[in-house]
């Protein structure tokens, strides 16, 4: 993403053949190249180019991606989008807020795919339609390189499509890359900085560590700065050269939630390639220019419809510090479930929540109904009640001793009344990974305004009492959300957690990530770049 959107600010006029060389996806219509716009990057986890190739041996070997011969076999690697992030950006290019979603979310798609398919992860949909057009298309009557053009689209516009259906917004642009483009990536800028914390049992750290399924070898990182995080948790800064550096994005059974304890990881990538184009005289160094370029060229493809050269120069005033991510929580997972022929591990979601959570990020203005008449509210408008007058009871579902007790004592401080701090076996509702919110008649709005700020949207619960509330602590976050911490958050507005997104409310963390909760630092909250932080990048699991 940090490759289309900045390496082409102020020198786009000097490349303007490879620029255009890189849009070879799909047409989107009445789509943008300036002011507000939706871009969707979906990283492929394929082992081939975009002509089909498999890659070479040597390539692969240094990825850590298998070998030609079991590509060939197709017994390793597919189309799969094992990343995608939605990304919104506001007007005038100065802010962004952007929303990971999980590979392993089980979705409806909008239409029957490959072999008849209508329901799979949502990771699969580019890769059923990239092999259904290549069952449509001849090998002996099309040409080649036609033949994977036409079928990249393909998986181009039922991916768009699905996560279209999924978010409820539209989607005006893509970008895409695969594992050589992020590895070439890497190598342009002669690796990456990233910043590491540990998590209980120190997992993700531990120098002794080696993950065979990613080729993440911590004893070969190079680290440095040992002492700027030690009071803050034993948090390191290290330097990966290009094999470790796609290791790092790729790593997952090392971390905390597993796939998506690795969306922080790639969140805050995206962060130091953009800070480092930005601050690093990148832009400037003509080699390494060169090499972003014909990487691009290569190994990165956007929508037809998308004018690099007019968005480059509404872009240039992004910068980290105004990118702000968060993760999707599922509601729950499912492991094993017979699904398309396998036996798969699936994320279940509720649409209806990800699409309000989605859509009060990106268009926070649409949610807020005008007054009616003379600053009387609308009759529609929810009141949110003083706060003295709500009870919130907090059940800890997660292994971290005493959350359930920050929790209340959190929102105690912005004027709730304390109810229950119980463990949540105490409950009757069943722990997800994310935070549940719950209230009674009277407190929605309320209630509404707690789960903003623990990524969710809260739901009625005709069993509680009138001004009452519930928050279930969700399995996976391990911290109090960072907007709760803040004086008068849960009061500020309806939209809060659009609000912190877009970075109109004050850092709240002296970390150089915010100490928000869910995994990885995201989640239930978002990976957010300090004004102080090194290399413009937050630390993460």
């Amino acid at each position: 993403m940090a490759a289309a959107v900045m390496v082409f600010s102020g020198y786009a006029h000097k490349v303007v053949s490879l620029v255009r060389g890189t849009a070879q996806g799909i047409m989107i219509k009445n789509s943008p190249s300036v002011g507000a716009m939706n871009i969707l990057v979906m990283g492929l986890e394929s082992r081939t180019d975009y002509h089909g190739n498999t890659l070479p041996n040597s390539l692969l070997t240094a990825m850590h991606a298998g070998n030609a011969t079991a590509v060939s076999k197709g017994q390793v690697g597919a189309q799969d989008t094992n990343t995608l992030i939605l990304i919104h950006i506001f007007p005038g290019g100065q802010k962004a807020v952007g929303f990971s979603i999980p590979r392993d979310d089980l979705v409806d798609y909008p239409h029957a795919s490959y072999l008849g398919i209508t329901k799979g992860k949502i990771d699969q949909a580019y890769d059923f339609a990239y092999n259904e057009s290549l069952q449509q298309t001849s090998a002996t009557k099309d040409s080649h390189d036609q033949r994977f053009l036409l079928a990249n689209q393909a998986g181009q516009q039922f991916e768009i499509d699905t996560v279209q259906a999924l978010t409820g917004v539209h989607i005006d642009h893509f970008v895409e890359v695969n594992l050589a483009g992020f590895f070439y990536l890497a190598s342009a800028f002669h690796g990456i900085e990233v910043c590491i914390k540990p998590y209980p049992g120190n997992h993700g750290l531990n120098l002794t560590d080696f993950d065979p399924n990613s080729g993440i070898n911590h004893s070969g990182f190079n680290a440095y700065h040992d002492g700027y995080n030690q009071k803050k948790g034993g948090a390191q800064y290290l330097h990966l050269w290009a094999p470790q550096a796609l290791a790092f994005v790729r790593s997952r059974d090392t971390l905390p939630g597993t796939d998506i304890g690795r969306t922080a990881r790639q969140q805050a990538t995206i962060d130091y390639v953009v800070w480092k184009l930005r601050h690093d005289g990148a832009l400037s160094d003509l080699g390494t220019l060169n090499s972003l370029l014909d990487t691009a060229n290569k190994y990165l493809i956007t929508d037809a419809s998308f004018n690099l050269l007019d968005f480059a120069t509404d872009m240039r005033a992004l910068s980290g510090s105004h990118v702000r991510f968060q993760t999707l929580l599922p509601q729950g997972q499912v492991n094993g479930m017979p699904l398309n022929g396998f036996n798969q591990d699936v994320n279940i979601i509720n649409v209806a929540d990800t699409q309000q959570i989605v859509k009060s990020a990106f268009y926070p203005q649409a949610n807020v109904k005008k007054p009616a008449g003379k600053g009387k509210p609308s009759p529609t408008m929810p009141t949110t009640a003083p706060p003295a007058t709500i009870t919130v009871d907090v059940y800890n579902g997660g292994t971290t001793f005493g959350l359930a007790g920050k929790m209340s004592a959190a929102l105690v401080a912005l004027g709730y009344k304390a109810g229950a701090i119980k463990n949540a076996s105490a409950q009757s509702q069943a722990v997800q990974p994310g935070t549940q919110v719950f209230y009674g008649a009277g407190a929605a709005a309320n209630a509404e305004q707690i789960a903003a700020e623990s990524g969710t949207a809260a739901r009625a619960l005709p069993s509680l009492p009138a001004h009452h509330i519930e928050v279930l602590i969700g399995s996976a976050v391990t911290a109090v959300p960072a907007g709760l911490t803040q004086p008068g958050s849960a009061t500020a507005s309806p939209q809060s957690v659009a609000a912190q997104l877009l970075g109109t409310q004050p850092a709240t963390a002296a970390e150089p990530v915010a100490a928000s909760g869910g995994i990885g630092g995201i989640g239930n909250g978002t990976v957010s770049v300090a004004p102080n932080a090194p290399y413009g990048i937050p630390c993460v699991y």
